[in-house]
């Protein structure tokens, strides 16, 4: 190290399991008496924490602050270290750091004075893998009611209870069946199919060299939810490859349980049954709203797109964001609708530095059901800004990097027709990142940063939202949200008809209980109106 190299400030958040106390000289071994403290100070605490093999109980946090001028103070002046340990049992001794716009959930994990990315090899060891999640989408009309099928018989899009769970796929046919011609005639006006499948190929040939450029050579694969080509081919094809170090990075920004948790779930029960994905180190990157390069290439978006209107600054930028169910915020823990506001939050700070004050909405589009979902919706707000006199309106799909259904044909043809007759006069859409260059370089930097934490247990600054979101193994990431969403709570507890916000949901399960019930007569029977019309089998 020169002599004005700054040594970085160092925030390890490690996550896991120990029975005994942690070795009293964890620090002094640390950080010995290495001249390049650095290196050593991570290796061998990556190293410490992985390599144990007797861990049970809960250490949150390891905090360590290094500090100094150059190699020569750092040698002549003792190295005090900070360590902070917060056990599970003694919640008031874990090191909390302030809410600040600095502590954003999974920004790097490792932070430093020196934010230049390597471009030195990282992958001399192994061979290095990064897999994309997506939602998938038909490719073809005939290829609508089976891709509805695979999304409604998914226990992450349709809870059932735990006494019902029999009856998931016949619910599934059910539901992909009577919605599948409407799906049709909306596939058919964007072209006859999604383009969802086409647009992320070229993400990950975009990725693949970006991190190329950057010296990082690496196979980039796609592994959609619900079409082809499924999580479970691009899994057979890593392990064709002989992957060794995989970057799982779901191409949603923010995370949901339904989403992102619904990809990386069907990942974990992969990973168990196959004893070489069970040896092959992998992290997670599960949601990356707040990287600059992100929010820089949004708000490169939304100006350009505010060019377009004759008096930009008296347009209103309206997002409109796929909506969850209310449940799943509330009951389950999910972290969406608070990453939702925070990367709005985000882009409008960016906006602003370009001098664009505009106004903005944001709303959740795309709900079904009788349930309720997250709110406001956005076919209620766009009539409402209508009836309060807005004129001009930017939609912007900001849970969406790709085109497809929900864009092209429910934002493009539904939204903006109502728009239209709400009253609204101008138009526009911003359109979906897809491989835009600066959202593709960034892409590239967030795997770069996760390489060396690839079979570490190492979370990110977790402490800016109450939602456990850490970069790590697919297992740690899901046991966050797992004691939490294996029984969900009553939400309310009185019968209230009509459409409140308790009334919804008790009328939601009420539907879905005359539907269960239903079905279970189905089924036994042998006999009903669904083996009528073909949609289950006859019996005799």
């Amino acid at each position: 190290m020169g002599p004005n190299t700054k040594i970085p400030s160092i925030i390890l958040h490690i996550s896991f399991e120990h029975k005994h106390k942690l070795d009293e000289k964890l620090c002094s071994d640390i950080l010995g008496n290495s001249t390049d403290p650095f290196p050593c100070i991570c290796n061998q605490l990556l190293t410490r924490c992985t390599g144990s093999s007797q861990m049970a109980s809960h250490c949150s946090i390891i905090q360590m602050d290094i500090s100094g001028n150059s190699a020569a103070n750092f040698s002549k002046t003792p190295i005090v270290p900070r360590c902070t340990f917060g056990w599970s049992g003694t919640q008031s001794s874990t090191f909390k750091p302030p809410l600040t716009k600095s502590s954003l959930p999974l920004r790097a994990v490792l932070t430093s004075e020196t934010p230049n990315v390597s471009t030195s090899p990282l992958n001399d060891d192994g061979k290095i893998g990064v897999l994309l999640l997506n939602l998938g989408g038909p490719e073809t009309l005939e290829d609508v009611q089976p891709f509805l099928f695979n999304l409604f018989a998914d226990p992450d899009i349709i809870r059932l209870p735990r006494l019902f769970r029999f009856l998931q796929k016949p619910l599934a046919q059910f539901i992909s069946v009577a919605r599948a011609p409407k799906s049709m005639e909306g596939y058919a006006s964007i072209g006859g199919g999604s383009p969802l499948r086409k647009i992320t190929d070229e993400q990950a040939e975009a990725l693949r060299k970006a991190l190329c450029d950057k010296n990082i050579p690496a196979n980039v694969y796609v592994g959609m939810r619900y079409w082809h080509p499924f999580t479970e081919e691009a899994i057979e094809q890593i392990k064709k490859d002989g992957i060794t170090k995989l970057v799982v990075l779901p191409l949603y920004p923010q995370f949901s349980i339904s989403t992102s948790g619904s990809s990386l779930r069907l990942l974990e029960s992969i990973f168990r049954e196959d004893e070489y994905l069970a040896n092959m180190q992998h992290t997670v990157i599960p949601s990356w709203y707040q990287r600059d390069g992100y929010i820089k290439a949004m708000g490169d978006l939304i100006e350009k797109e505010l060019e377009k209107f004759d008096q930009p600054k008296e347009v209103r930028i309206f997002f409109s964001a796929h909506g969850v169910p209310l449940a799943y915020v509330e009951e389950a823990g999910d972290p969406y609708k608070a990453e939702m506001e925070e990367c709005i939050d985000l882009i409008m700070e960016e906006l602003e530095k370009r001098k664009l004050t505009n106004p903005y909405t944001l709303a959740y589009q795309s709900r079904v059901g009788p349930v309720e979902w997250l709110k406001p919706y956005t076919d209620e707000t766009i009539i409402e800004l209508g009836q309060k006199g807005v004129k001009s309106l930017l939609a912007v799909p900001i849970s969406f990097v790709s085109e497809h259904i929900e864009t092209l044909e429910e934002i493009d043809v539904e939204y903006k027709e109502l728009a239209l007759n709400s009253g609204i006069e101008k138009w526009g859409r911003v359109p979906a990142l897809g491989c835009q260059p600066t959202f593709i370089t960034d892409l590239a930097d967030a795997v770069i940063e996760s390489l060396p934490y690839v079979g570490a247990m190492a979370v990110s600054n977790i402490e800016a939202r109450q939602s456990l979101v850490p970069l790590g193994s697919i297992e740690e990431l899901l046991a966050a949200y797992d004691s939490q969403r294996r029984e969900l709570p009553t939400p309310v507890t009185f019968w209230e008809w009509g459409w409140t916000k308790s009334a919804e949901t008790w009328n939601g399960r009420a539907a879905m209980l005359a539907v269960v019930v239903l079905l279970f007569l189905e089924v036994t029977t042998g006999e009903g109106f669904l083996h009528q019309w073909g949609v289950l089998p006859i019996s005799r």
